[in-house]
């Protein structure tokens, strides 16, 4: 029985269809093509000439029914912002129903009750889902740094006979069987120029090629146990490598020459992928989870309606908050939404407070609001910018340059940003659990004997960025010109002017020689020993800091790796050469 025929039978029982051009409709197949496949099946004795299963149909049929499905839902849906942050993909709501409900009712509808969902992002949402219907979760915790391949790699021992699917789909009409014949990937007959598959004459899955437009991939497959566990194997080899980290499951099925599955094909809208706040607004606009704190904020800041709202897109994930670009009565404006545990570790009121200051002076991006009390910030985005190059000699010149001006407009407020406060403020945040490091003690204790040395230099005591690093640095192209915006003052406050120098090269992950020129590059009149090295001593204790907040983010789940160890390298590094410094000026003097 081939692909056509398989594919018949199953309609029939399951639509109860005995009219070959409404067979013709339903499969997607021509009328030519239905008609030869249903003589075939009769002379292979599975119909009757009324159309009807012959008991010979039947117990073939039995042989092929679907053992169990795996549901992946670890991911964070970076490009759901701002649903994302309250709500994972899988339990957006369409018409009432979360989507990963409606799947896992359409696979009961077929009889498939062994469900695997693979969790990661806010794993806790989805345990009612084990009372309700009996679903196993399979917790994925590496959903922060790799793609869905790893979340499959948690259920290897599962697969066989099996749905596979992304939970973020909402089907028109449920697109499981009680029956399957064979293993298949369903695609829509919209074209797609980033599929890497396409349909053939043969209704066969053949790579789309670099010179034709694939079919769209929906990402619904169905593995029999040959081809499942010949996937398997594929699977357990990638994860061992981390060129693989940030693949789509399809790799490991598509990583043939050909392609291993049939194509299943459906027709455009059928299936719907919802990657993003319009797409849900677009299917469902009374949808709950359009009704986020976010998109409330800017209806309120901007007195517009939700539908003004639109050309929603997300931006890089910073390290402390999430960001998305919207467009809204002809402009374009960033939303930065806070991170997780960030109202610990940053005073809004005083963020707030910055902004007050720096207003009209030409050095922040543009703000359009930014709230005290939760942290959302409106800013008018900057087109054509970009960020400041830290292994461009120019870049940074430039970037010097507009940071000691800033400096000396000698601005304040009437807070401070106390280096070694913080450091003990981040590591009570770890709530009595140790270091991850083994010498943290050593290394906190040489830290903490540069206060006294650098509690003894002359400052230039003034408003600090605190996280001036090449990120924060725009360039934008204005009125003939550049000109340099310095963005994201969350940490700013009363400091030391050269410790911005310190932040910018721990951030850049500079080496001594590279730390040394960008001192350089901000004192074009030379520096002194002595300046020099107290920016040494500000980078030990930056390090430090930096690293103990690396690690209250940890805490959380999020990871930053080899920023972190960078970090604790400089606290110990740079120490010792503020010593060695100390030392050698000391023997100077002697």
């Amino acid at each position: 029985m081939n692909k056509q025929e398989s594919d018949i039978l199953n309609v029939i029982l399951q639509y109860h269809c005995r009219n070959q051009r409404a067979l013709a409709e339903r499969c997607g197949f021509s009328l030519g093509m239905v008609n030869r496949s249903v003589k075939a099946l009769q002379g292979q004795g599975f119909l009757t000439t009324d159309m009807e299963l012959t008991e010979k149909a039947r117990l073939e049929m039995a042989k092929h029914r679907p053992k169990n499905a795996v549901i992946l839902a670890a991911g964070y849906g970076m490009r759901m912002v701002p649903i994302n942050m309250e709500t994972p993909k899988g339990l957006l709501e369409v018409e009432g129903e979360p989507l990963i409900e409606r799947l896992i009712r359409q696979l009961h509808a077929v009889k498939v009750k062994e469900i695997y969902v693979v969790v990661g992002f806010k794993k806790e949402q989805y345990d009612y889902l084990v009372d309700r219907y009996g679903v196993k979760l399979v917790v994925n915790m590496e959903y922060a740094e790799k793609n869905n391949l790893h979340s499959l790699a948690k259920v290897l021992p599962q697969l066989g006979e099996t749905y596979l699917m992304p939970c973020d789909l909402w089907c028109r009409e449920n697109p499981f069987s009680e029956y399957e014949w064979y293993s298949w990937y369903l695609v829509s007959d919209a074209k797609d120029p980033d599929s890497t598959v396409r349909v053939s004459r043969k209704w066969e899955l053949v790579p789309s090629g670099g010179e034709k437009e694939g079919n769209h991939m929906i990402g619904i497959s169905y593995l029999t146990d040959s081809v499942a566990q010949s996937m398997a194997r594929r699977i357990e080899t990638m994860v061992q490598d981390r060129r693989y980290d940030h693949v789509f499951w399809e790799d490991a099925l598509f990583a043939e020459n050909g392609m291993p599955v049939q194509a299943k094909l459906v027709p455009e809208g059928a299936v719907v992928e919802i990657n993003t706040y319009e797409q849900l607004r677009e299917l469902d606009e009374n949808s709950d989870q359009l009704k986020s704190d976010a998109m409330a904020e800017i209806e309120r800041v901007l007195s517009v309606s939700g539908e003004e709202i639109t050309g929603i897109e997300v931006l890089k994930k910073g390290m402390t908050n999430r960001s998305f670009l919207f467009r809204c009565r002809g402009g374009r404006y960033i939303m930065r939404i806070p991170g997780e545990g960030t109202s610990l570790l940053i005073n809004r009121r005083q963020e707030a407070a910055v902004y007050r200051t720096l207003d009209g002076k030409g050095i922040c991006d543009e703000i359009v609001s930014i709230n005290p009390e939760n942290g959302y910030k409106i800013t008018k985005y900057l087109e054509g910018a970009r960020v400041c190059d830290p292994e461009n000699p120019e870049d940074v010149q430039a970037c010097m340059k507009k940071l000691r001006s800033f400096h000396e407009e000698h601005l304040s407020v009437e807070h401070t940003f106390s280096l070694f406060d913080q450091i003990a403020y981040y590591e009570s945040l770890w709530e009595g659990e140790p270091s991850v490091y083994r010498d943290y003690s050593t290394t906190k204790a040489h830290v903490l004997e540069l206060e006294a040395y650098l509690e003894a230099q002359p400052k230039v005591w003034t408003l600090t960025h605190i996280d001036a690093v090449p990120d924060n640095f725009l360039f934008v192209e204005k009125n003939g010109g550049t000109e340099i915006r310095l963005i994201d003052w969350e940490y700013a406050g009363m400091q030391d002017a050269h410790v911005d120098l310190a932040m910018f090269c721990i951030y850049a992950m500079y080496d001594r020689p590279q730390v040394d020129a960008l001192i350089d590059s901000y004192f074009t009149e030379g520096c002194p020993q002595e300046v020099r090295t107290k920016i040494y001593a500000y980078i030990a204790v930056c390090g430090l800091l930096w690293s103990n907040w690396c690690e209250y983010k940890s805490r959380l789940g999020v990871e930053f790796g080899e920023y972190s160890l960078k970090q604790y390298r400089y606290a110990k590094d740079y120490y010792k050469l503020v010593k060695q410094e100390l030392a050698k000026s000391k023997g100077q003097e002697e």
